[in-house]
């Protein structure tokens, strides 16, 4: 009875040392995030794209989405803001027989904007963001040229305008127009283009290149 006692009251200690240890270690990152420990943001934020990754669809979102979701790419990163980019596709469903597309990048886009500003908001742990920026990307393809991405939305969002969103009875487009989202769209509702701003020079890890916006 007496080495029962003692087993349970050594596992009681290890566990409790666990515990503390890891408290200890999320106040340290929360610490250094508040203080713009920029290296600290962006391993939180990679973190999260990394574990979003291999995270199952939830059911409420749409597969295309979810692609997109887990597309994002760190583009930048600062002590108050957070900029990713992603890519954007057509949404396509067998009609009749025939392949129909029910969505275009740009919707696609707006509904994924929406969905990662709620995410990179509200669900990154230790860190929250004064700023995010969502840029999108779409692959236009032309037969006298090679394929090529280019940002058909971005958007900036600060942590007041998304307080003022309503995330549940909003559409997407709903949304990107309250958070004063650029785009562009040709006579037949298409995306086109827009440019974007280059990241900082500082803010690239070594070996890596943010896509660039097509210049048209």
């Amino acid at each position: 009875m007496e080495w029962a006692l003692l087993g349970i009251a050594i596992f009681v200690l290890i566990l409790t040392y666990i515990v503390v240890q890891g408290t200890r270690a999320a106040m340290a990152w929360r610490t250094a995030a508040a203080a713009g420990d920029v290296k600290v943001i962006r391993d939180i934020v990679q973190d999260s794209l990394d574990s979003w990754r291999s995270t199952k669809r939830p059911k409420t979102v749409a597969p295309d989405v979810w692609r997109s979701i887990q597309s994002l790419q760190i583009v930048e990163v600062r002590p108050d803001l957070v900029r990713v980019s992603c890519q954007a596709e057509s949404e396509y469903k067998m009609i009749e027989g025939r392949s129909l597309e029910t969505a275009n990048p740009l919707q696609s886009g707006m509904a994924t904007t929406a969905r990662a500003t709620d995410m990179l908001m509200y669900e990154l742990p230790h860190y929250k963001p004064q700023r995010v920026q969502i840029d999108v990307y779409a692959t236009f393809r032309e037969s006298d040229r090679a394929s090529e991405r280019a940002c058909i939305l971005s958007t900036t969002v600060s942590r007041e305008a998304a307080a003022a969103v309503d995330w549940e009875e909003w559409t997407p487009a709903e949304i990107v127009e309250a958070l004063e989202g650029r785009c562009r769209m040709g006579d037949l509702g298409q995306p086109l283009p827009i440019e974007v701003e280059p990241p900082a020079a500082t803010q690239g890890e070594p070996g890596e290149a943010p896509p660039a916006a097509a210049k048209r």
